[in-house]
């Protein structure tokens, strides 16, 4: 088949965090892709126009899916508003220039690969029919057949981001996975991002230097809040209880309580 793709790196919610998106970007099996996905939320962050740069610079060998945050920052760059109590997004919009705005307005949601070994893969951010709305890994099969239900039968595999924690399981047939987060990972700190070869998924971390990312970022940033927010999210300061007791009432299920 022609336009089927071989090696595809999946990278997803980078958020701003350019030093953990440099590493991650120089692991051997992710410079040797055949494609790049990211699975949305790009720019939302202390280093904005920096990650979009180096985010072009990959060419057409990237695929870059638009996540909540994409949206949310296109809003605002455009006078717009958003609800969400982010006081990094105004400040992120703020720096881009036309063609970053341009760029984010542009991405797909969904966008979709044929890709050896698995058929064809739906790179999605929250969801394929949403880019905001919470399924997990614990979510229940029929929370997962309602946010799935809209997809042809014929794809086999959904990549998805949103909730910054990595996963991969079975959802009736059809393989789900979600690379977890390069800038703001919840759990484990460090790069994490999914390699699909051969009809085979592997979860990666890519290992940092957490003091010297989060001083990268401080370096190079002008946000006021830098140090703060990149304490906060490069570290890994919240853990993966922390956002499923969060994330979980609003995938349907019986309340939890928490808050990051």
């Amino acid at each position: 088949m022609s336009n089927e793709v071989g090696t595809v790196a999946v990278l997803s919610d980078i958020h701003g965090v350019l030093p953990v998106l440099d590493a991650v970007l120089a692991e051997p099996d992710v410079a040797g892709a055949d494609r790049v996905v990211v699975t949305g939320d790009h720019a939302a962050g202390p280093q904005p126009v920096e990650v979009l740069d180096r985010l072009r610079s990959l060419g057409e060998r990237a695929l870059l899916v638009r996540g909540n945050a994409d949206r949310e920052l296109v809003s605002l760059a455009r006078g717009g508003d958003t609800d969400i109590p982010d006081p990094v997004a105004p400040w992120a919009a703020a720096q881009l220039r036309p063609d970053d705005v341009a760029l984010l307005a542009g991405m797909p949601h969904p966008a979709e690969l044929t890709v050896r070994g698995f058929g064809r893969v739906v790179f999605c951010h929250a969801t394929p029919r949403d880019d905001e709305e919470m399924v997990l890994v614990d979510s229940s099969l029929e929370r997962w057949a309602e946010v799935l239900g809209e997809l042809d039968p014929a794809v086999t595999t959904v990549v998805m981001g949103h909730t910054h924690m990595p996963f991969v399981r079975l959802v009736d047939r059809r393989l789900c996975i979600n690379p977890g987060s390069v800038g703001m990972p919840y759990g484990r700190a460090g790069g994490s991002w999914a390699l699909l070869r051969d009809g085979q998924v592997e979860l990666r971390h890519t290992p940092v230097d957490i003091e010297a990312a989060v001083a990268a970022v401080v370096a190079g940033s002008g946000y006021p809040g830098a140090e703060e927010w990149a304490r906060e999210y490069v570290t890994s300061a919240n853990s993966d209880a922390d956002a499923l007791r969060v994330f979980a009432p609003r995938d349907g299920r019986a309340s939890m309580t928490g808050r990051l």
